[in-house]
């Protein structure tokens, strides 16, 4: 989803020789691919790797509102998008914090009903707060916010992926998980009680679990994803054990989105050492999930 003549253009600067055709629908991609790129043209922006501009915003604007809106109507299983450039968007009048909360909204889903999932090949995690300062977190936290995006993580576990019955591993907040008050009181007092919750609707979840304790080998086979309570408590990880192979996923839509866990990285653009890893990851993953959902559902 694009411009033919973009990406024909990056191809050729990479010494790549790919065919790329102009499509005017999905229907048509199917027929292309075995001997070329199919790319549905939705505008037109120069090629400046690294230097990103208003055109260039535009066009992945642009972009982002057919692939969305196609999804939606069925023509096509699965959105998977790239990173963006949030400031530059906001120059041409996207309003939204990001492209999570742009999709959520196309699917009348509210902000906090759209959950951010980070997958890979070792490690599941869920973050429960997301783009804020650390020091907001803990008032932002509450057994309910807890309890509502740990059980849409685990109905994703299944209809996505195929986890019949899913463990969540659920991480303290604070060290030694409070050491019961004396390292603060959140995990007593909210985390414990959306466990409680979680485990009285019939969902296997344990914790609150000392965070320093829960990434090792050992103890990741004994869950299917990790509920975090902070950005870096879940990105950390994952980068560590996934870092070219992860999947960013919005969970609790009526379609399946994701996107490769990186950003722009405007410094290496167009010089061919970018790593294409965590996209072909999240293209797989993408394909992965929708043909679950079409099998679930014939």
């Amino acid at each position: 989803m694009g411009n033919r003549d973009l990406i024909a253009a990056a191809a050729q600067s990479r010494g790549l020789s790919i065919p790329v055709v102009a499509i005017a629908a999905p229907d048509e991609a199917a027929a292309v691919f075995p001997h070329a790129l199919p790319v549905l043209d939705v505008g037109a922006a120069p090629y400046t790797p690294g230097s990103p501009d208003d055109a260039g915003a535009a066009l992945a604007l642009r972009a982002l509102e057919v692939a969305t809106s196609l999804v939606k109507q069925g023509a096509a299983s699965a959105l998977v998008t790239g990173p963006i450039a949030k400031s530059r968007l906001a120059r041409i009048g996207f309003n939204q914090p990001g492209q999570t909360e742009f999709v959520a909204e196309a699917c009348g889903i509210t902000p906090e009903n759209a959950v951010m999932m980070l997958a890979g090949p070792h490690l599941r995690v869920v973050p429960i707060t997301v783009h804020v300062a650390l020091h907001a977190v803990p008032g932002l936290l509450t057994a309910e916010l807890i309890r509502s995006r740990s059980a849409i993580a685990a109905a994703a576990l299944t209809r996505d992926f195929g986890v019949a019955t899913p463990r969540l591993a659920v991480a303290a907040l604070n060290p030694h998980a409070g050491e019961d008050g004396r390292m603060g009181t959140e995990d007593r007092d909210v985390i414990v009680p959306a466990i409680a919750a979680l485990q009285a609707a019939g969902i296997d979840a344990r914790g609150p679990l000392p965070a320093d304790t829960m990434f090792h080998a050992e103890a990741r086979a004994t869950y299917d994803a990790a509920i975090c309570m902070y950005h870096d408590q879940a990105l950390i990880p994952i980068k560590v054990l996934d870092f070219d192979e992860g999947v960013n996923l919005t969970l609790g839509l009526p379609i399946i989105r994701t996107s490769p866990d990186h950003g722009t990285a405007f410094g290496i653009a167009g010089q061919n050492v970018a790593r294409p890893g965590a996209t072909i990851a999240a293209i797989r993953m993408a394909g992965e999930c929708a043909a679950r959902r079409a099998a679930n559902a014939a």
